[in-house]
């Protein structure tokens, strides 16, 4: 990894969990491409991201077109890509299965799977080309990628996906010294978490309040992750709110 400039496209960094790693990333040095739909909020974080100068790109990661101009605008800027964190995802409506509408299941899987899928593409044509090689990818997995919620079928679907997305892309990297890991996130406090927060449906029909953890602590766990050497890798880690039902049979 060139140690004179390390740059990340962070996708999904205009809130939540994406905001909180650019600025725990920003602390340590690193150059950002932020990617989002909406530019107001994304000149936010970086505006709240001191450091390195940062390149605001909004993009549609469900479009090729776009994810291709991304990446164009990032060898551009800098140069190179030493990260990638696939983060950007979004839910469906918390239905019943047989009621859950085609538009919503398409539309979990095409930004949470097929933009991740696409963006990691891009990265693997960047990473092989540019010198020194390689660079690191890391896929916002989530708990949904080992256990569901009730009614949760896309988002647990596109999730369990993820972990396909992170092994492949382990396995057809290691030609190119390209390495990629998945962090596991539960009830990370953020606008997604109020709900959880005045009591959400679990597995056995009960409705419970769940405890939430510091965002930022998601943000040091991934500048760990981006800060090892591409001889080393963390394939998966959980970080999670301490007192979760994920932990014990509910």
């Amino acid at each position: 990894m060139n140690e004179e400039v390390r740059t990340a496209i962070i996708t999904g960094a205009g809130s939540g969990i994406g905001r909180a790693v650019a600025q725990a990333l920003a602390r340590e040095g690193w150059s950002l491409i932020l990617t989002g739909r909406k530019e107001e909020p994304l000149k936010e974080t970086a505006r709240l991201s001191t450091g390195n100068g940062h390149l605001v790109c909004p993009a549609d990661i469900t479009d090729p077109a776009d994810v291709r101009q991304l990446f164009l605008k990032t060898e551009q800027s800098f140069g190179r890509l030493d990260l990638l964190f696939n983060n950007a995802g979004v839910n469906a409506p918390s239905v019943p299965l047989e009621e859950l509408a085609f538009a919503d299941w398409k539309m979990v899987i095409d930004t949470n799977l097929t933009g991740a899928f696409l963006c990691t593409q891009e990265a693997f044509r960047l990473m092989q080309k540019q010198r020194p090689k390689g660079g690191r990818i890391i896929n916002n997995g989530s708990l949904s990628a080992h256990a569901p919620r009730p009614l949760s079928v896309a988002y647990t679907a596109s999730k369990h996906a993820i972990t396909g997305l992170t092994r492949s892309t382990n396995l057809d990297g290691r030609p190119h010294d390209i390495v990629c890991g998945q962090i596991d996130i539960g009830n990370a406090k953020s606008a997604m978490t109020q709900k959880i927060e005045k009591g959400i449906l679990q597995a056995d029909g009960t409705h419970k309040v769940e405890p939430t953890m510091d965002v930022a602590e998601v943000g040091r766990a991934v500048v760990y992750m981006a800060g090892l050497p591409l001889d080393t890798n963390i394939p998966w880690i959980t970080v999670m709110a301490s007192g979760m039902p994920y932990m014990g049979r509910g």
